[in-house]
């Protein structure tokens, strides 16, 4: 007679981030970041650094290769330390914005455009 056993210990993909949900998550990020970016420039905040204003097209950029390292770090760290990773990351990334953003709405502007960024990618990056 023979048995059969069911192993219940779960495979090693099975908690990791799969690439396609990172990837549209990411894009959905750069999407809203881009938007907000264009409508904070069209009201009037600069979103200047250095006295040069960030073209639109930029945020998108920066907020795709962010997105991938999070894809990254979530694919290879538990969930506690994918958020504490992030959530460093992501004060950390205000800084130069903080620092040199030329004036106090730029400065706003530019943080706020990390923190939506952040708010999109962060949670569904963590989900598993």
């Amino acid at each position: 007679m023979s048995t059969i056993t069911a192993s219940t210990a779960p495979s090693a993909t099975s908690t990791r981030v799969s690439w396609g949900r990172g990837v549209v998550t990411v894009a959905a990020a750069a999407v809203a970041t881009t938007v907000l970016a264009m409508a904070l420039q069209a009201a009037g905040v600069g979103l200047d650094v250095d006295g040069e204003s960030v073209p639109a097209l930029a945020f998108a950029q920066m907020v795709t290769l962010g997105g991938v390292i999070g894809i990254v770090l979530a694919r290879h760290l538990g969930r506690t330390a994918f958020l504490r990773a992030t959530i460093a990351l992501t004060a950390l990334s205000c800084v130069p914005s903080l620092a040199f953003g030329d004036t106090a709405g730029d400065k706003l502007g530019l943080v706020l455009t990390h923190l939506v960024a952040a708010a999109i990618i962060v949670p569904r990056l963590a989900r598993r």
